[in-house]
């Protein structure tokens, strides 16, 4: 089974998240940035939790589609559709929105 364990705090141009992917052969470590226009785009609740929440379907996403070692260990969440088309669509439908 693989754990997701997203932290976010916000800072002055959205929010930073450490997020730590843990499975039966080890973990990774990766540092996401969330834009502010981006957190209320995609968010449904832009505050600590929702983020949270948006930072783990990302990170289910790309579970589904590599392994956690090919994740990018930095990145800003908007880069994610520039590699996936279809993210933006795909992520609403998993955060129900």
């Amino acid at each position: 089974m693989t754990r997701i364990d997203a932290r976010c705090e916000l800072v002055c141009e959205g929010w930073r998240c450490s997020v730590a992917v843990r499975d039966g052969t080890g973990s990774t470590a990766h540092a996401v940035t969330v834009r502010a226009v981006d957190a209320v785009r995609l968010a449904s609740d832009p505050d600590a939790g929702g983020i949270e929440r948006l930072v783990t379907a990302v990170f289910e996403y790309l579970l589904e589609r590599e392994p956690k070692e090919s994740i990018l260990s930095s990145f800003d969440l908007s880069v994610v559709g520039r590699y996936f088309p279809d993210f933006e669509h795909d992520l609403r439908a998993r955060l129900g929105g």
